[in-house]
């Protein structure tokens, strides 16, 4: 009786095993690789509640121009990048962040009039923060809580103390770069909503942000979009 059970059960057990496998294996793929991860693709996850961090791309400047592309306005050589994750699914997907920090330093202006910058400041932080998997790597700032996005520039000119805040005007929008782990941000609108008459009345900011590095892991490893 034992020799003729036991070989029946491990076939059911073969059978079974064979069966099951390939589907257990693509549950754990699907599990393993999410939107974020660090040191490349397919790395391990970035936690929920990690901090990342990217200084501006070496050589670069964030630049807020009076016109698209253009070459007036105020430009600074100091602007780190500050986020915390709020969610990290698989991918395909779409990672949530939030912008808790957004500083500039090192600006001067080449604007007729003015002779220094004193500040360029975001207001109503914390920002949400979307970066989509997939084609294109999308990322997509809008307005928090606080209010809308907002950026104001106080200036010293030849006619005293210049303040000028402008917000944004659509959407914030940027992409995620692999090859060089940043985040790149082209011609953002914003329009004039305070300030002297003496402002532009629109502001166009640029800026290259990388690496962005994980700094909750050891070793601050960058992070992958996948």
């Amino acid at each position: 009786m034992r020799t003729r059970t036991f070989p029946a059960l491990v076939a059911v057990a073969a059978a079974l095993t064979a069966g099951a496998a390939p589907a257990s294996a693509a549950s754990r793929t699907a599990a393993e690789v999410s939107v974020l991860t660090t040191g490349g693709a397919g790395g391990p996850a970035v936690a929920v509640g990690d901090v990342l961090v990217a200084p501006l791309a070496a050589g670069s400047r964030a630049t807020f121009s009076s016109t698209a592309d253009g070459s007036t306005g105020v430009s600074c050589g100091i602007s780190p990048f500050t986020a915390r994750v709020l969610g990290n699914p698989a991918a395909p997907g779409t990672a949530t962040e939030s912008l808790t920090g957004l500083t500039f330093g090192s600006c001067t202006a080449n604007v007729t009039g003015v002779t220094s910058v004193r500040s360029l400041t975001v207001g109503n932080l914390a920002y949400h923060v979307a970066v989509g998997g997939g084609a294109g790597l999308p990322v997509v700032l809008t307005p928090g809580a606080a209010g809308p996005i907002q950026a104001s520039a106080v200036l010293n000119s030849w006619f005293g103390t210049l303040t000028c805040t402008y917000r944004l005007s659509g959407a914030f929008t940027g992409t995620a770069d692999n090859a060089t782990h940043g985040l790149a941000f082209r011609n953002e609108r914003f329009v004039k909503s305070d300030g002297s008459g003496l402002c532009p009345g629109e502001g166009y900011f640029s800026a290259t942000y990388g690496p962005l590095v994980d700094t909750s892991r050891a070793g601050s490893p960058p992070v992958h979009v996948n």
